[in-house]
Parts: structure tokens; C-alpha cells; sequence
């Protein structure tokens, strides 16, 4: 699975990294969502998924490999 962000939307509420920061990070100049693995590990997808479902802005989604 992979986790793409959607940058115009995103207003970096940053809940994606504190639910999952081994996939999702915050950029330090702008405050925004960084993806730091774009391909999710078979082992933190549902972390992942979770992320994108918490994300109040609708900013993340997810695609298949």
C-alpha cells in the first residue's frame, strides 16, 4: 500500500505523525505533512491507515502498490 498527501490541503494538524511517525513526519519550515515512507510496510499499514482516517482535513489518501 502506499500514502500520498495532498499538500494544498493539508494545514498540518500533524495527527498522521503522532498516530504514525514511522510513516508520516511534519516539515520544520512550512508545518506540513511529510511522508517519510511513501511505500508502507506490510507491518505498519494499519497504523497508516489509521492516520489517514484521522486526518481532519482529508489531506491523505491511499493507493495500492
Amino acid at each position: 500500500m502506499k500514502v500520498h498527501v495532498n499538500l494544498n490541503v493539508c494545514q498540518g494538524h500533524a495527527r498522521c505523525e503522532d498516530i504514525c511517525p514511522e510513516v508520516f513526519g511534519t516539515d520544520a519550515v512550512e508545518g506540513k505533512c511529510v511522508i517519510h515512507q511513501p511505500d508502507v510496510p506490510p507491518e505498519l499499514e494499519d497504523k497508516a491507515r489509521l492516520a489517514v482516517r484521522n486526518c481532519p482535513e482529508g489531506a491523505l489518501r491511499i493507493s495500492s502498490r
